[in-house]
């Protein structure tokens, strides 16, 4: 085996690690670093920042965010069945269509069962 067939692997992966590494060292020394209250607030999740790690929760939040991963899934199966639709015909399209029925049944049933109110 020669060594020049891994060059194109080598390179691929150097270049990797540099686009990786490169903008995080760079923008470690030339960035500011001026923190002050506001942006050290709890933001989205609700938690502050600099508590306990240990302290308890609502589980709800990680119900809902489970939930979005999901249907978010699922949903991004419809791309390539866009995509190939000419393709696939009327076969495809009939097997889509029960694919759409059991993602609004099971998010009606989410919805009846209150699994999306956050109270």
């Amino acid at each position: 085996m020669q060594l020049d067939q891994y060059l194109p692997v080598l390179l691929f992966i150097i270049v990797g690690v540099a686009v990786g590494v490169v903008p995080q060292v760079l923008g470690y020394i030339l960035g500011p670093n001026r923190p002050d209250a506001a942006k050290n607030s709890a933001f989205e999740c609700g938690f502050e920042a600099f508590e306990d790690a240990r302290m308890k929760f609502d589980v709800r939040y990680y119900l809902v965010a489970i939930l979005f991963i999901l249907f978010d899934l699922e949903i991004a199966f419809l791309f390539p069945w866009a995509a190939s639709l000419k393709e696939l015909g009327l076969i495809g399209f009939i097997e889509v269509l029960t694919f759409l029925t059991i993602v609004v049944v099971g998010f009606a049933y989410m919805w009846k069962k209150g699994a999306l109110d956050w109270e």
